[in-house]
């Protein structure tokens, strides 16, 4: 039995050369050296502040943004500057 659409149409659940693919099952490869430098400006910009130099919303946005990002560096980088990066923010609120 043919279905409605006519043949070529792709199938959510259909068998795997009919299936559409699903965006996710491309791997993605991330530049280490991008997110490094921008780790480590994010990281410079929280140091050299005498006070918190982002609006209370863009620091929440980097208290999630920041770890997240760093996943992709091996695991003793990641931890470092995570370690730092959360020594600097506490510094930032006790100057606030």
């Amino acid at each position: 039995m043919s279905d409605l659409f006519g043949d070529g149409q792709f199938s959510l659940f259909g068998e795997a050369e009919n299936r559409i693919p699903h965006p996710k099952q491309t791997e993605y490869v991330p530049d280490l050296e991008r997110i490094r430098s921008r780790l480590n400006a994010v990281l410079e910009t929280a140091r050299a502040a005498p006070a918190r130099p982002w609006s209370a919303k863009e620091q929440r946005m980097w208290q999630t943004v920041f770890p997240n990002m760093s996943k992709w560096l091996p695991d003793d980088e990641r931890d470092q500057l995570c370690f730092e990066f959360a020594a600097e923010i506490e510094r930032l609120l006790k100057a606030a």
